[in-house]
């Protein structure tokens, strides 16, 4: 006799098997996608705490969140569920070159602070060249890999 658990199984295998026979040929999930999931999910949070806020009088502006947040919804499912691929990612590559700087910029906030851990960075007083020294080692002479200029730091 076949448990309940893998009956339970099978039916799962079944359903997770049919789902993705469904998404083969769709567009999925990208980063446009990612960042209006945020943006829907800031728009549902902000609809929940302007409620009584009125806006020209008739309308709230919490219905405002609210109508926007699911208009991005249904955009997001569109684009997940769109069979025209090439369209889906020319809408996400604008969308990458558009915000190239500002994720370049976070980016480099994030790799800077992890290496700030772990070593101090100089610029060479001939070339301006960063360089990475270790921290912990005392007073060393670092020698520049681009000018061959050194100088006195302390790590």
């Amino acid at each position: 006799m076949i448990s309940i658990i893998e009956q339970i199984s099978k039916k799962e295998k079944s359903m997770r098997d049919k789902f993705n026979q469904f998404m083969q040929g769709r567009y999925g999930n990208d980063d446009l996608n990612r960042f209006l999931m945020k943006i829907i999910l800031a728009a549902f949070v902000l609809s929940l705490f302007t409620g009584r806020i009125v806006f020209g009088g008739v309308v709230s502006l919490s219905r405002i969140f609210y109508w926007i947040a699911l208009a991005l919804l249904i955009y997001c499912y569109i684009r997940m569920f769109s069979r025209n691929i090439y369209k889906r990612s020319e809408e996400n590559r604008w969308f990458l070159n558009k915000t190239s700087n500002m994720r370049g910029f976070w980016n480099n906030r994030k790799y800077k602070a992890q290496q700030m851990k772990n070593y101090h960075i100089y610029k060479c007083p001939g070339c301006g060249q960063k360089i990475r020294i270790p921290r912990g080692k005392g007073k060393i002479e670092v020698r520049c890999p681009k000018c061959r200029t050194t100088f006195v730091k302390r790590s």
